[in-house]
């Protein structure tokens, strides 16, 4: 089998930016033989030096952002001005989980009985395949990787094609940090073959992924003839927003195009459709159109952009097509007028940031995930009307409801089908906060104490004195 040459190509110029080498036949072999090896000595060092290890990684991840900003920025596309962000941020979300495996990882002690010792003991589950994506992929791998090294499995990673190099640079700062050989493994491929191959390799006894609905059913899939093999799913989401008629208009606006338009609308959790009570709805409009004319879409390099482009050509085309579809089915387009919307640099994958108005669940733009910068709005008359629309859906990822009404707002997203709900605030995966989807959005769970639970079985352990 030749080797195979992956290329990521740049969203700002659609020009190749670097190439990496697919896996050979051996490395198909040796990569799950090498992670079980180092797994049989790591798992038995001592979660002290685990930690101490994991503490000096995330302090050089930290130390590195410039650098790793930088690459994120010409590989996906986001603007310099926000991608250290996502380095320090990943370093912070990985301290607090730091901060809690001594608890989270100590036994259960079993009732106490006179000459006997009964306990449960979290041990880790063995080598651990991590998929994890190009929209965030620091943010994304800390889920799961701070985790799984701290419960001492072994890992492999392999990043999106689109960003390549964050694996890498977690390797070697992993390396750097003392991590013993073996433990933490990288491979790149865009073979959906070589990566099923992977997933079932018998070694492996996890899998953490992180993408698309379509392909996490085939990760699943592939490991449905073997029992003991755990897969964790994180997938898509179509995240609602409900603005109650009680809010500070200008405000919400602010943090509504926000949530939806940060990173291009390219996050799992964006906010992805809005319900406005209709009687705010014009006075809600009107104040998203002042927001959006102080945004600048543009060359992501460039310090004063706030939108770059979407991540590829393909991702354009979806965007651009639910838009035309809601607008075929009678949407209005109320996005005002900017000139760097009119005049975005002309080799990229850039979409304006679209407002649509006169929205309904008969649109792609309002039922499917549309991963781009569209703020599509919604008139409801009532919280029941809004929590029902909300429901409606295949995905429940995370929702937010927005009203001075704090108390009345608590109520109403206990009805919500989501694994985060918001109440003032959206689009934000809290680190001690379980990170779980409902419904089509996933299974399993990143982040807080529960966090852990995926990359540790329990064992029982119940000793008796020997009698005298």
């Amino acid at each position: 089998m030749s080797v195979e040459t992956i290329t990521t190509i740049s969203p700002v110029t659609n020009k190749p930016v670097l190439t990496r080498n697919g896996l050979s036949d051996a490395d198909l072999q040796s990569i799950p033989e090498t992670a079980t090896r180092a797994f049989e000595s790591y798992r038995r060092s001592p979660l002290s030096d685990r930690q101490a290890i994991v503490k000096k990684a995330l302090k050089l991840l930290h130390d590195r952002k410039d650098e790793l900003a930088k690459e994120l920025t010409e590989q996906m596309g986001r603007p310099i001005a926000y991608t250290p962000v996502e380095i320090t941020t990943a370093a912070a979300r990985g301290e607090y989980l730091l901060e809690i495996s001594e608890d989270t990882l100590k036994n259960t002690e079993g009732k106490p009985e006179k000459g006997f010792k009964r306990y449960i003991k979290k041990v880790p589950v063995g080598p651990v395949l991590i998929l994890f994506p190009w929209n965030y992929p620091y943010l994304t791998l800390v889920n799961s990787l701070v985790p799984a090294l701290l419960a001492g499995n072994s890992v492999i990673l392999k990043p999106s094609p689109q960003t390549p190099t964050s694996a890498e640079q977690i390797q070697l700062i992993f390396k750097d940090a003392g991590l013993p050989e073996g433990v933490l493994q990288i491979f790149h491929s865009g073979s959906i073959t070589q990566i099923e191959i992977l997933v079932r390799s018998p070694q492996i006894q996890l899998v953490c992924f992180t993408g698309s609905v379509a392909n996490g059913l085939s990760v699943q899939n592939t490991t449905s003839d073997r029992v003991g093999v755990r897969v964790g799913l994180e997938l898509g989401g179509k995240d609602p927003a409900y603005i109650r008629s009680d809010v500070d208009i200008n405000w919400v606006a602010e943090e509504i195009v926000d949530g939806a338009v940060f990173n291009s609308g390219q996050s799992c959790c964006s906010v992805e459709r809005v319900y406005v009570d209709e009687k705010i709805h014009d006075e809600f409009i009107s104040a998203v159109q002042t927001v959006l004319k102080g945004y600048r879409l543009g060359d992501p390099f460039d310090p004063k952009t706030h939108v770059g482009p979407v991540v590829s050509k393909r991702s354009a085309e979806t965007i651009q097509s639910h838009i035309k579809d809601a607008l075929e089915k009678g949407a209005k387009d109320a996005t005002p007028d900017n000139e760097s919307f009119k005049s975005p640099p002309p080799d990229g994958n850039y979409v304006v940031p679209t407002l649509l108005t006169g929205v309904n669940h008969d649109m792609a733009v309002m039922t499917e995930e549309t991963f781009g910068p569209v703020i599509p709005v919604m008139k409801v008359k009532s919280d029941a009307e809004a929590i029902k629309l909300m429901n409606d859906s295949q995905f429940g990822l995370t929702a937010s409801i927005w009203t001075k009404d704090v108390k009345k707002g608590h109520e109403l997203i206990d009805d919500v089908e989501a694994g985060t709900v918001f109440v003032n605030r959206c689009d934000y995966p809290a680190p001690d906060l379980a990170w779980v989807g409902w419904k089509n959005s996933g299974k399993g769970q990143t982040l807080s104490k529960f966090g852990f639970d995926q990359f540790v079985k329990l064992k029982s352990y119940h000793v008796k004195d020997y009698p005298k």
